[in-house]
């Protein structure tokens, strides 16, 4: 293996460095490698009826403290109509550089709506994995169905990505990462596995973070086969974060530099269009994506904007249970900030699609902790912005809109809820529906924490913190039909799958009846 130094000589004295007027850095003509470049697989997302983005990140040695030579180097991409790659309809070339850790987002255009496709990278001698992926069908088109999974959280220490290995088995058009793609903090002794280098705080160590968990071999499987369309959560910068402010009370200047690494280190990793690229600190990551009229789908970002958490104890950052925090009901507090409001209703009163769905990353339905004497609202969540999510509700119910659907996750638990404009009344209308998957890997809280709380929220119609896994999606004009898949460990890479429930809305008809399990939907 190759230090950094040995291989600057090497690609310096053999290979010969381009070096072209007004072009920094220099291009590295006829690269050759230390160890094979596409060590963390390829990936597809973003789709579009006539668009897709093809990703892939060069790292031969991609858990090494050794960087990558400041040199751009070109990667050939081919996209085809079969497995086999005989068929290529568009090829072409693009500069991985240094200034992106060497990542490559290509946006394919001018394709078909509603097809599978097959894309390759190649560089020097060397050739990417094959990966698979599916335009969106045409935006006037009346799709029949549409089959879909979402997962989220998903910690390397805490166990295998086992959930994966069957998510690539199902029969799916795209899937969905509703946050907590990789977690913060440092390595920990005594669990399934760990960490690499320390807790991440700069571009370098989030880079490192991320190259540890693109390299696990089921994530890598699960974004060959299908698009992934991903938003964050908190823990791709730090736990609980809100806008530019830590957990922790750190200097918001400093923090905001650690939060422009780890943006920059997140948009490097995962498929997403040039868009996205951070700019001035901010990335613009909130959007939309349509099925044909079957189903919209808007994405949320419920982290950059937010404001900081409600009646916060003094010296202590993030999340809590609190009782009395008249705070959290104030008018002017907001989960989204007011742009992204006032676009996420915009486009739930303009949308013709017969589906709408809100994706984002918590718990929206009110869950009141403890018993009816003594409660509780966790402000990390939707219950610390109450009148951000009245506002949006309050649209749903006065439109009226009858298809909604939430998704989210978050929790490490499965839920399935009854969404109100009055969650304290038992006879308020039900207006929509939501479901939240529990985490890939990530361990949950006690259940007994939300068997008790359950009863004093009847709105909750299923929460379940005890499995890990993923939620698949079948809809069709008439119905939506939710299965909760689950593994029977995350202690090792392989596992079997089941599912532990399954649940239909109808067309018209908000929310979620519980229908017989079946052990493969």
């Amino acid at each position: 293996m190759l230090n950094r130094r040995q291989f600057l000589l090497t690609v310096g004295s053999v290979m010969g460095l381009v070096v072209l007027k007004d072009q920094s850095p220099p291009i590295l003509a006829q690269p050759q490698f230390s160890a094979y470049p596409f060590s963390l697989g390829v990936a597809s997302g973003d789709p579009q009826p006539n668009s897709v983005v093809l990703w892939t990140r060069l790292a031969p040695n991609p858990l090494s403290e050794q960087p990558m030579p400041a040199v751009a180097i070109p990667v050939q991409w081919q996209i085809a109509t079969d497995a086999q790659m005989t068929e290529v309809i568009q090829q072409g070339t693009t500069q991985a550089t240094p200034q992106w850790g060497h990542s490559v987002h290509v946006v394919v255009s001018n394709l078909s709506p509603g097809q599978w496709y097959w894309y390759q990278f190649q560089v020097g001698s060397e050739t990417s994995p094959i990966g698979r992926t599916r335009t969106m069908p045409a935006l006037d088109a009346d799709p029949e169905q549409l089959k879909f999974a979402f997962v989220s959280c998903q910690h390397y220490e805490k166990g295998y990505f086992t959930a994966y290995q069957h998510l690539v088995q199902e029969d799916l058009d795209l899937v969905f990462h509703l946050g907590d793609y990789i977690y913060e903090g440092g390595p920990h002794a005594g669990r399934p596995r760990q960490h690499i280098g320390p807790n991440p705080v700069d571009l370098e160590t989030y880079r490192l973070r991320y190259a540890l968990y693109k390299s696990d071999p089921q994530l890598q499987a699960a974004h060959a086969a299908f698009p992934f369309i991903c938003i964050w959560d908190d823990h791709e910068v730090d736990e609980d974060y809100a806008q530019d402010q830590s957990q922790n009370y750190d200097d918001p200047n400093v923090f905001r530099q650690r939060r422009w690494a780890a943006y920059q280190a997140y948009y490097e990793h995962l498929p997403l269009r040039p868009t996205a690229q951070p700019q001035n600190g901010q990335v613009q990551l909130f959007r939309r994506f349509q099925f044909g009229q079957l189903v919209e789908f808007h994405c949320l970002d419920n982290r950059q904007y937010r404001d900081d958490q409600p009646c916060a104890t003094e010296g202590i950052g993030g999340g809590a249970i609190v009782s009395a925090c008249q705070d959290r009901l104030a008018d002017d507090r907001s989960m989204l900030g007011k742009p992204q409001e006032a676009w996420l209703i915009q486009g739930l009163q303009n949308s013709s699609a017969h589906w709408q769905v809100i994706a984002q990353q918590q718990l929206m339905a009110e869950l009141k902790f403890g018993l009816e004497t003594v409660s509780g609202y966790w402000t990390d969540g939707w219950d610390g912005y109450y009148a951000s999510r009245q506002r949006i509700l309050d649209v749903v119910e006065q439109r009226p809109l009858k298809n909604v659907v939430v998704i989210g996750g978050d929790i490490h638990a499965f839920g399935v809820a009854d969404l109100k404009t009055n969650f304290q009344d038992p006879q308020s209308p039900i207006i929509g529906t939501e479901f939240v998957g529990t985490s890939i890997s990530s361990t949950g809280l006690p259940q007994v924490l939300y068997s008790v709380s359950q009863k004093i929220n009847p709105h909750i119609k299923f929460l379940d913190t005890r499995h890990r896994g993923y939620v698949l999606c079948q809809i069709t004009r008439e119905v939506w039909t939710t299965h909760l898949r689950i593994v029977d460990s995350v202690e090792q890479s392989e596992s079997t799958i089941r599912t532990l429930a399954s649940f239909q809305v109808k067309n018209g008809k908000p929310g979620a009846i519980p229908i017989e399990a079946m052990a493969n939907p």
